[in-house]
């Protein structure tokens, strides 16, 4: 029997680099009974760990060569190194994560700059947003999911700086959608007046990904 929809990536966290048809994935977790009294989205799983997608390389990237690039739709630009990033006005959001693989991890604590302060900087009207990672994964998401304290370019998870597997040394974190619209090894992010997919979304994921309207597909 054929599905309407895509499968479900093959590890917990695909927001990662983007992989080839010779990919291999770590399989999927499944899902436990949802505690009693804790308000998940539907189809979701509390999970006390932090599962982690292998598929493909780990991008070697050290904080030394780290920079973040941001291009507006008239093509200007404007880049920040780690000391940089560093120098900024620093959040230590608590946030609930939501993995479209059906896991949900409940009250992760990180450190980052919130894209209030980077975008603040960087003139522009665009209404959508493509995120790139060191390893070539891509993901696109409105500009107004990223503003109003909605999301940061994170280094620290725990109290630790961010291991690698994890998408260190920064990511992106947006934990409003499902997981994958939080990109790993984040390197740059282009505005853009006009939507256009990314990686996962172009194999049939959802534009959007709001977990808790259960946007897991196009269509949904």
């Amino acid at each position: 029997m054929t599905s309407a929809h895509p499968p479900v990536p093959g590890g917990p966290d695909p927001a990662g680099p983007e992989h080839g048809a010779g990919a291999t994935l770590t399989p999927g977790f499944r899902g436990r009974a949802r505690p009693e009294g804790v308000t998940l989205p539907a189809g979701q799983y509390a999970e006390d760990g932090f599962p982690v997608l292998s598929a493909g390389p780990t991008p070697n990237v050290s904080p030394a060569t780290w920079s973040f690039t941001v291009t507006n739709e008239a093509g200007a630009t404007r880049s920040w190194t780690w000391a940089q990033l560093m120098a900024l006005p620093q959040d230590e959001p608590t946030a609930d994560i939501h993995c479209v693989t059906r896991w949900s991890k409940f009250g992760t604590r990180w450190r980052g700059v919130s894209l209030d302060v980077l975008l603040a900087e960087v003139e522009s009207t665009a209404d959508f947003a493509m995120v790139g990672s060191y390893g070539g994964y891509t993901t696109n998401l409105p500009v107004a999911d990223l503003l109003g304290g909605k999301a940061w370019i994170v280094h620290t998870f725990d109290g630790a700086p961010l291991h690698a597997e994890h998408g260190g040394p920064a990511r992106l974190l947006v934990p409003h959608l499902y997981f994958w619209k939080s990109a790993k090894w984040v390197r740059s992010l282009t505005l853009m007046p006009v939507d256009r997919p990314g990686f996962w979304e172009k194999l049939g994921y959802h534009d959007l990904g709001d977990p808790w309207r259960e946007q897991r597909y196009q269509g949904d």
